[in-house]
């Protein structure tokens, strides 16, 4: 073998360096969650979850040689094959599955359990980007768009039908990744004022938000009388914010389940019932608040140690960055994630194929969801939704799916010039 097929020559150790880098700040977090200095248990111990920790990323690397390994053009020959599998496992979930706080998402026998849902995010970012990379694909044909949504709709009903709202969610970033590849801007922008209008009508009067856009529709009119194709799509807009708003209160109170509504309430009002569903919100920002600016010191967050916050180890584990290393600490792990973020763009956008190019846009859409919801949540500025933070939080299904994500696109982009770029 030539030296410049050794995988080792052409990896891209600064994304490889980054993946480490979170992966090590993340199980030394998951001991400082559990650490009682009256025990003083190590960390390598496997009775805490730092010691379990080290056993799920003994495992990584086990997958991360195993991906290396594996010829590249797998990944695309057999990407609806993996798609079906999980959609498989999904399937079962409901059926034999087991609950865990409250999901049942989760399968397996006695104490070892996986998440199939979190596998479900590369089988699908693989089934989208070998649709998008097939010859003769044009993102502009409504077929294309319809089988596209199918796809990425597929995997968030099963999703759903476990409980699980915040992984399902997950999944509507991947309309960036058709917006990158041609698709209209228009449903992004109808999604994002939609959101906009929903949130403004939690916060403000009804009455308020009818009445200004009756003024707004009433100026305009005015101001484009001449105008009457514009003032009949004005009007059809007006008319389709209201049917918006109206249908808010119908989606809270009729659709949506008590704790998510009481998740909506906290994020609106924290302070309403900080004794109920306004604890976790508070506690998370009473930790990291009482970090201050270099923190409280490694092992020494009293927030941490007297579960204040619950889910510590997993959907709030950036709490103990915050009161442990304070502004300092927070700013450094965050920076490595943008760092990271910014490495994956850059791999995406140097693919020589369009299914490779897909893929890195794919893993791209999905680091960033969860990074800026599971951190925005832990401070205030998103629901709790129930997500984990990338190679940080604890669990073997999330580290080991999003690993997967990550090493695939690092074994494309080693191979990227071997490839004919499909136009």
């Amino acid at each position: 073998m030539r030296k410049d097929e050794f995988i080792s020559d052409k990896i891209d150790w600064v994304t490889v360096g980054l993946y480490m880098a979170i992966v090590f700040a993340g199980w030394l977090n998951i001991y400082a969650v559990t650490y009682d200095q009256n025990e003083n248990l190590s960390i390598f111990n496997v009775t805490i979850n730092s010691g379990r920790q080290l056993l799920f990323i003994a495992g990584s690397a086990i997958i991360i040689m195993a991906i290396l390994i594996i010829d590249m053009r797998f990944y695309e020959t057999f990407a609806y094959i993996i798609y079906g599998a999980v959609l498989f496992l999904l399937l079962l979930v409901p059926i034999v599955g087991k609950e865990v706080g409250g999901n049942k998402a989760w399968l397996g026998i006695g104490s070892f359990g996986v998440q199939p849902s979190e596998f479900a995010k590369f089988a699908t970012a693989l089934a989208v980007a070998k649709y998008i990379g097939s010859v003769g694909f044009r993102m502009d044909q409504l077929r294309n768009q319809l089988v596209l949504f199918a796809m990425i709709g597929g995997s968030m009903v099963l999703i759903l039908l476990q409980k699980d709202t915040g992984t399902a969610l997950v999944f509507t970033v991947f309309t960036l990744v058709f917006f990158r590849e041609g698709m209209s801007p228009l449903l992004i922008i109808m999604g994002v004022v939609a959101a906009v209008i929903f949130i403004l009508t939690l916060l403000v009067n009804e009455y308020y938000l009818f009445t200004g856009i009756g003024i707004i529709l009433v100026v305009a009119i005015i101001m484009g009388k001449k105008k009457p194709k514009r003032i009949m799509l004005l009007t059809a807009a007006a008319i389709a914010v209201c049917c918006v708003i109206v249908s808010v209160d119908y989606v809270v109170t009729n659709v949506l389940k008590p704790h998510q509504q009481n998740r909506v309430k906290a994020l609106i009002n924290p302070d309403a019932d900080p004794l109920g569903f306004g604890w976790n919100v508070t506690q998370s920002k009473i930790a990291i608040g009482s970090g201050g600016f270099l923190g409280k010191g490694f092992l020494k967050g009293t927030q941490t140690k007297f579960d204040f916050v619950p889910e510590q180890s997993t959907d709030f584990i950036f709490c103990t960055i915050g009161e442990e290393h304070g502004w300092i600490g927070s700013l450094f792990i965050m920076s490595l994630f943008v760092a990271l973020l910014l490495r994956i763009l850059f791999l995406a956008e140097r693919q020589k194929n369009r299914f490779a190019r897909v893929y890195g846009y794919s893993v791209a859409c999905i680091f960033f969801f969860h990074f800026a919801v599971n951190i925005g949540m832990t401070i205030g500025l998103f629901p709790v939704i129930g997500i984990p933070l990338p190679f940080f939080s604890y669990g073997g299904s999330s580290l080991w799916g999003f690993t997967i994500l990550l090493f695939i696109l690092l074994k494309l982009d080693i191979h990227r010039m071997q490839v004919l770029q499909r136009i």
